[in-house]
């Protein structure tokens, strides 16, 4: 009797309503932990509209390093992650402008460009992200991804088609470059690799970094620089008919100081005797031979390659082809990325990285030559003459600039 008395009372309370309650709040509790949980998971990566600004607010320490990497991680992954249009932002000059007349005649005498060094940067930081492809985004997700010293540099020339190089590039899924130039191996070395790297975007195994600086081509200090971070690293020249590109760097320069001196002035010591200024940076540049000499004291022939910007034009294709093959990648940017613009007198992608939008670039590249007086230039290609044949037999390739 007393052992049917208690297994009644215990069947009376496993049932009763306050038990029933604290089952059913324990169900809810445990359902509201699990979707808690999901949620978490799931928001940690998916894709934000949050732009990713942390570019801008740098700090020295170690711990401001720390925090930086670990609270936008998730959104410089988002920010890959995220397909966005990105229109070609026209860099005005492929580097800042030289002084026109300096009393040292140097070269290297950069006048700097506030404001378009304020806008080049500005592009650095917030420096879009291709979207990986579908095999890529878990190793994205999975922090795979690293900043890394460029494998490859577009050292030059100045008006020569690096910006149309670049970006034409960009379309290949296995090359991740910084739009904007970082002039690291001629204005910043002393700010340290460290800080050159920090630039860089992030590259999955496999994927080569690159950047374009074209003022590196006649830095003296640049080829012992890039030697130094590394022996490997693969050059990339674009070179144009040195009068054209004159003409063209004039140009720009004369879009910028419309009361600059004529071309003619500035091209000639003396306009009597005929003897060119190889003083002014617009003459220096296009002697390729002097330049190249530095460069190969420091990398053998085989580690650069010599993109014709005359080609570039007639056929981008062919000459992107010859780009992958010296990178060892894959030939993916064909004949069909590419349409001529008839207005603007070059070729254009029919979709530019991250767009479904053909692009062109800017309205500041192709502007109409001055004239020149027929007498100049065929004083300048006398000038250049000898030079261009030294560099055809450096080069073993034949530009036909003659």
């Amino acid at each position: 009797m007393e052992y049917s008395l208690v297994c009644h009372n215990l069947y009376a309370f496993s049932f009763s309503p306050v038990k029933k309650k604290f089952i059913l709040l324990g169900i809810m509790f445990l359902l509201w932990v699990y979707m808690l949980y999901s949620c978490v998971g799931y928001c940690a990566t998916m894709p934000s509209l949050v732009v990713d600004n942390y570019r801008g607010k740098e700090t020295g320490s170690v711990s401001g390093v720390v925090k930086r990497t670990e609270n936008n991680g998730r959104a410089d992954l988002m920010s890959r992650l995220l397909p966005r249009p990105q229109p070609w932002v026209d860099i005005e000059s492929d580097y800042d402008e030289t002084s026109v007349r300096t009393s040292s005649r140097d070269l290297l005498n950069n006048e700097i460009d506030a404001d378009r060094g304020a806008e080049d940067w500005n592009e650095m930081r917030v420096e879009g992200h291709r979207a990986p492809e579908p095999g890529a985004m878990s190793s994205f997700s999975n922090g795979s991804g690293s900043k890394k010293l460029p494998q490859a540099i577009i050292i030059g020339v100045k008006k020569g088609g690096t910006r149309a190089l670049l970006e034409f590039l960009r379309v290949h899924p296995d090359i991740r470059a910084v739009g904007a130039e970082p002039h690291f191996f001629d204005r910043n070395y002393e700010n340290g690799l460290e800080w050159y790297r920090e630039l860089m975007p992030k590259t999955l195994e496999g994927q080569i970094t690159m950047e374009k600086t074209p003022s590196y081509f006649v830095t003296r200090e640049a080829p012992a620089r890039i030697s130094a971070m590394s022996r490997d690293t693969k050059l990339i020249v674009v070179v144009r008919d040195p009068v054209t590109r004159a003409i063209s760097d004039y140009t720009q320069t004369l879009s910028k100081k419309p009361d600059i001196p004529t071309f003619e002035s500035l091209t000639f010591k003396n306009r009597t005797t005929g003897l060119i200024d190889t003083s002014w940076s617009a003459i220096q540049i296009g002697i390729y031979a002097k330049h190249l000499d530095n460069w190969l004291q420091y990398f053998p022939m085989d580690q650069i390659l010599f993109v014709s910007g005359e080609r570039l034009i007639s056929d981008p294709a062919g000459e992107l082809g010859r780009v992958q093959d010296f990178l060892g990648l894959k030939r993916i940017i064909t004949d069909k990325h590419f349409y001529f613009n008839q207005t603007k007198g070059f070729p254009c992608l029919k979709k530019a990285e991250g767009s479904s939008k053909p692009h062109c670039l800017g309205k500041t590249k192709g502007r109409t030559h001055p004239n020149i007086h027929p007498e100049v230039v065929q004083r300048l290609r006398d000038f250049y003459r000898p030079f261009n044949m030294k560099f055809y037999q450096m080069t073993g390739h034949n530009f036909g600039w003659d």
